[in-house]
C-alpha cells in the first residue's frame, strides 16, 4: 500500500490524469466550517463512484471557502510543500485502491505559500471543489481538491 501512496505522490508533482471539471474561477469570501463527516457519501466498499452519490449538501460546499482539520499524509517531501494529500486521519488507510473516496482532499497551496510535514493534526483553508483524480492503476483514486489553500 505504501508504495502505492508514494507513486501518487510522485504522479501528483507531474501532470497528473485529470477528469471532470475544472475549478470555480472566485469562491465566496465566507469561510465555512466543515469535518471529513461533513463530506462523506453513501458508497458501498469496492463499488464504482458516480457523480450521483454526492449529496446535495456536498455539492453545495464546492467553490466556496472551506476550513476543515485533518492530516498530511506523508510523502518524500517535507518541507517546503506546496501541494500534498490531506487525509481524515494518520493512518495510511486513507488514499489510494480501496479507500473511501471521501476520505482524502488533494489540496493546493496559495502561491507563494508552503507549509513543513508534520505528524500533527492541521486546519486547511481554501477553496473547495470536485475534480476526480484517477491512479495509476485506472481507478479513480480521490474526487475532493482544494485551491489557494493556507495551513491554518
Amino acid at each position: 500500500m505504501w508504495r502505492l501512496g508514494l507513486s501518487l505522490l510522485v504522479s501528483v508533482a507531474a501532470t497528473p490524469q485529470l477528469l471532470s471539471q475544472q475549478p470555480p474561477a472566485q469562491a465566496d469570501k465566507k469561510i465555512n466550517e466543515c469535518t471529513f463527516d461533513d463530506i462523506k457519501f453513501d458508497m458501498e466498499v469496492g463499488g464504482k463512484f458516480s457523480e450521483d452519490l454526492l449529496t446535495d449538501k456536498i455539492r453545495g460546499y464546492f467553490g466556496k471557502t472551506m476550513r476543515i482539520r485533518g492530516f498530511i499524509r506523508p510523502s518524500f517531501k517535507q518541507s517546503g510543500l506546496t501541494k500534498f494529500v490531506f487525509v481524515r486521519d494518520n493512518q495510511e488507510c486513507c488514499f489510494g485502491p480501496g479507500a473511501a473516496l471521501y476520505d482524502c482532499i488533494m489540496v493546493q497551496l496559495a502561491e507563494g505559500v508552503e507549509t513543513e510535514y508534520t505528524l500533527r493534526p492541521i486546519t486547511v483553508r481554501g477553496t473547495f471543489y470536485f475534480k476526480e483524480y484517477m491512479g495509476p492503476d485506472g481507478e479513480i483514486w480521490a474526487i475532493y481538491r482544494m485551491k489557494d489553500a493556507v495551513v491554518e
